[in-house]
C-alpha cells in the first residue's frame, strides 16, 4: 500500500469551551472564523485562556485529515514545521502514537498554535498564531519526501506562499504523485483566485471544497453547477454541503450522500476528517458513493467529541466497520 501524506501547517489546538460568546467579542475574534494573530497577541490571548479549563490536541487541516486516514488503518504521513519546544515535541509524539509517519522540520520559532473557542452551539472560532508552521519553505521540499507516496493532500492555507506551493506541486508531479487540495477557506480562495485556478488546472487531481469555497472558486452559487465547473478541469471534485450532505463528480459520474442528524459537540476538524475518510476509501478502491459515506461517517464521529481525539475503542470499531466498505 502506497502512503498518503498531508502537507500543511503543523499546529497544536488549544481548545476552550465557552458558556457564551462574550469572550469572543472581547478578544475581537469573529465567531466561526479563523483570525491570524501575532506572537504578541498570542501571549495576551494565552494569559486570558489560562483562567479557563483547556484541552490540547494536534491540529491543522492536512494533519487532521491524516489523523482520520491513519485511524482507519491507512498508511499516512505528514510534512510540516515545528519549533524546538514542548509543543513541537507534543506534536511529534502524537503523530507517532496515531501511526502517522511525520517529517517535521524544526526552526527557532515557537510551534504554531490554533486557539480554539467552542461556543455552546458547537461552532468553533480560531485565533491562530502560525509561528514555525509558516516557516516551511521551498528548499524543504525534496523528492525524498515523495518516495513511496501515492498521494499528497495539501491544505489551501499554504497557497498564500506561491513559491512553496509551486515547489510542492512540481516535485510531486515529477515523482508521479497524485495531488489533493482542500480549498481551506472562501476568503483565502477569493483573495488569491488566479493562483488557485492555476494550481487546479495545471497540477491538482482531487479538490475538496465546501459550498462557500466552491462559489468563491467558480462564481457559481448553485453547488452542483460549481461542482461540475471544477470537475471540468479534469479533477475529482467533492463539495461538502454541511447539513445537506456532500456531492462528488469524476468525469461524467456523480454521487451524493445526505447528512444524518447527530448531536454536535464541536465542529472542529469535521471537514478534515471527511477528507481523510474519503481519501482512505478512494485508496482502497471504493466507489464514489462509498467514498462519500466513509467521509460522512468520519465527520459524524468527530463532531461528537471536543477536538479530534476519538476514543481508542471507537477507532477499533471504525476499522472493523469500514474495512470492507459495507458503509451505511
Amino acid at each position: 500500500m502506497e502512503k498518503t501524506i498531508g502537507i500543511g501547517n503543523a499546529l497544536v489546538d488549544v481548545l476552550v469551551r465557552l458558556d457564551g460568546d462574550e469572550l469572543l467579542e472581547r478578544m475581537q475574534l469573529p465567531k466561526g472564523g479563523m483570525t491570524l494573530i501575532s506572537e504578541g497577541r498570542q501571549r495576551a490571548l494565552r494569559a486570558t485562556m489560562e483562567l479557563l479549563p483547556a484541552e490540547q490536541a494536534t491540529g491543522g487541516s492536512a494533519g487532521n485529515a491524516m489523523l482520520a486516514l491513519a485511524g482507519l488503518g491507512g498508511k499516512a504521513g505528514f510534512v510540516g514545521k515545528v519549533g524546538r519546544d514542548a509543543l513541537g515535541r507534543f506534536y511529534a509524539d502524537h503523530c507517532r502514537a496515531a501511526g502517522i509517519d511525520a517529517c517535521l522540520f524544526e526552526c527557532d520559532l515557537p510551534t504554531g498554535v490554533a486557539n480554539t473557542f467552542i461556543s455552546p452551539d458547537g461552532e468553533r472560532t480560531f485565533g491562530t498564531c502560525l509561528g514555525a508552521a509558516a516557516a516551511l519553505e521551498p528548499r524543504d521540499i525534496t523528492p525524498a519526501l515523495f518516495e513511496g507516496v501515492g498521494m499528497a493532500h495539501i491544505e489551501g492555507y499554504l497557497v498564500q506562499n506561491h513559491d512553496l506551493m509551486e515547489a510542492i506541486c512540481q516535485t510531486a508531479t515529477e515523482m508521479s504523485v497524485q495531488l489533493s487540495l482542500d480549498l481551506a477557506s472562501y476568503n483565502v480562495v477569493a483573495a488569491d483566485l488566479p493562483f488557485f485556478r492555476h494550481l487546479v488546472q495545471d497540477y491538482i487531481d482531487i479538490v475538496f471544497a465546501n459550498e462557500e469555497e466552491a462559489a468563491a472558486f467558480t462564481g457559481c452559487h448553485d453547488p452542483r453547477e460549481a461542482l461540475r465547473e471544477i470537475a471540468s478541469m479534469k479533477c475529482l471534485t467533492v463539495v461538502k454541503l454541511g447539513g445537506k450532505g456532500a456531492i462528488t463528480r469524476l468525469g461524467n459520474e456523480e454521487a451524493m450522500v445526505e447528512a444524518r442528524y447527530v448531536p454536535v459537540v464541536d465542529t472542529t476538524g469535521a471537514g478534515d476528517f471527511f477528507a481523510g475518510g474519503f481519501l482512505y476509501a478512494l485508496n482502497e478502491g471504493a466507489s464514489l458513493q462509498e467514498c462519500l459515506r466513509c467521509g460522512r461517517a468520519m465527520a459524524e464521529h468527530v463532531i461528537g467529541v471536543v477536538g479530534t481525539r476519538l476514543p481508542d475503542e471507537m477507532w477499533k470499531q471504525l476499522k472493523v466497520q469500514y474495512s470492507k466498505f459495507d458503509i451505511q
